[in-house]
């Protein structure tokens, strides 16, 4: 299991937890709804979804 930990601005995360609250969801729910929605697009999230995207793609390519 591959654990990834982010650095993200306070503000940010509070209006993350505030909006997962008011959608009756949890943080990560919130973070996947607004991806998928596109509602309010993060340019670091994006980044970071790329990232993350790369980072599978190159440990896939060194199990083959």
């Amino acid at each position: 299991m591959t654990i990834v930990t982010l650095e993200i601005d306070p503000k940010l995360y509070q209006l993350l937890q505030v909006a997962a609250a008011d959608h009756q969801i949890s943080l990560e729910d919130e973070c996947r709804r607004r991806l998928a929605a596109q509602e309010r697009p993060s340019r670091y999230l994006q980044a970071l979804v790329a990232e993350l995207r790369a980072d599978d793609q190159q440990r896939r390519a060194a199990r083959s």
